[in-house]
Order: C-alpha cells, then structure tokens, then sequence
C-alpha cells in the first residue's frame, strides 16, 4: 500500500471526478501499477479532503472503467481497492454505450474493426499456438451444427473473433479488437434474427471463417487479412441491408 504522502487535498468542486483525476495521475507517473493497493476509504478521503461518499463513487467509476477492483471483504490493509489493468472490460463498457447513442458514422466501426482485425490475422499467422488453433477450431466445429440457435450462434462467432485476437499476442491489439466486438454484439445479433435468408449467410460465414483459420493455422499472414478483411465488409453489406429495414440506429459487422 502507498503511504500518506503526495495524496493532497483536493479543492475544486466535483470531488469525485477530482479523486479519479489523482488516481488517474498517479497511473500515469508510474506512482501506481498493476497489483498496488490504494488506501483504505476512509483513508483516502482524509488525505484528499473529500467525503467517503466521493471517493466510493470515483472507486466505483475506476473499477467500471477495469482500472481497479474493489475487493467485497477485507479489514485493514486488506480493503484497500487494488490497481487492476483490466482494459477490455473498461473499453468493451465505453464502446457499447456510446454505440447506442450512434456518436459514430455508420461506416466507422466496420473501417476500425476491419483495420484491427487485419492486424490480429496477421499477427495470429505468425504467432498462434497449437492452443490457440485448438481453440479456434473447437468453435469452429461448433458453429457447423446447423441446428443452432442464431443468439447461439453469434456468441460463438464473437467468441472466435476473440480468439483470433489473442492468438496475435499483442495485448493492446487485442483489448480494442476485444472490445469493438463486445460493443456490437447486440447489433450483430438483431441483425442475424432479420436476415431473409438465414440458412445461406450462415453457411457462408462458415466458409469463410474457416478460410480465415487455414490461413492463419499455415501461418499465411498476408492471406489472413485480406480473409478477415473480405469477411467483415462482406457481412456488413448484408447486414447493413437488413437492418436498414428496421431503422438500424448501429452500423454492424462480422
């Protein structure tokens, strides 16, 4: 735990915000890392000058945002919220609201995902384990039963996107990879529940998801993104086209 120094009171209105500013500037300097623990509550309230109401509304912002977790029990130096570093969960959180608010242009998330994904195809080409292909090919052979549901379905689709991004073992790659995907899962699904012709889309999202795993299983890095890039804007016409039918406020995409 760090001690009492260089926690000055805070003056400006908003204490809240204030207190997440500090922890936030203490990340930044390197005075905190991953696995330090802040103060005890009431602790910190003292040392900044706020009320425990204010520092347990900034905690509760800092461990939404998977910057820290907050432990349920724990007395002494034991309740103190711990630095955590768990970004997905924070930038997942972000993404998803500001989507429903459709502060992006329609095409924006499908440029970024495409953009990210070539990256993670191309890094997983070269740096996928045996663990990782596993995994990749257990979904796969699970996406092949046709008697799926399509919420099924598409949670497994999202689960083989994630791990294509962490078999490219670049963590900040895959955090935002992660992370755009989780935000639109509710989009992709309302669009898999409207497509006209569900049984072809999805046969054909097999093809191509298993095209995009040879070419990362034999290690073409070049052929696996121009797969994912294919994949993504394929997929994002054809949903973009059924949504537009029912007013689609998100743009989506594979």
């Amino acid at each position: 735990m760090l001690e009492a120094t260089g926690w000055q009171p805070l003056i400006r209105s908003r204490a809240w915000e204030q207190v997440v500013d500090r922890v936030e500037e203490k990340i930044l300097s390197g005075d905190l890392r991953i696995g330090d623990r802040l103060p005890p509550e009431r602790d910190l309230a003292s040392m900044l000058g706020v009320s425990r109401a204010a520092v347990r509304e900034a905690l509760r912002v800092l461990e939404a945002h998977g910057v820290l977790h907050r432990p349920r029990v724990g007395t002494g130096r034991d309740s103190g919220s711990v630095i955590a570093g768990t970004p997905t969960t924070g930038l997942s959180r972000l993404l998803r609201v500001h989507v429903a608010l459709s502060n992006f242009d329609l095409d924006e998330i499908t440029e970024a995902r495409v953009a990210l994904e070539r990256a993670s195809a191309s890094l997983a080409a070269s740096q996928a384990t045996e663990s990782d292909l596993a995994r990749m090919r257990e979904l796969l052979d699970r996406m092949d039963d046709e008697t799926l549901p399509r919420d099924r379905f598409n949670d497994l689709d999202t689960d083989f996107h994630m791990a294509l991004a962490e078999a490219a073992d670049n963590r900040l790659v895959t955090a935002l990879t992660t992370a755009i995907r989780g935000a639109i899962r509710h989009t992709l699904l309302h669009a898999f529940e409207q497509l006209a012709d569900a049984d072809a889309v999805l046969n054909a999202l097999r093809r191509q998801h298993r095209s995009l795993f040879e070419a990362v299983a034999q290690g073409d890095a070049d052929r696996a993104a121009d797969e994912v890039d294919r994949h993504i804007r394929g997929f994002h016409r054809i949903a973009s086209h059924t949504l537009n039918r029912s007013v689609p406020r998100t743009p989506p995409a594979c």
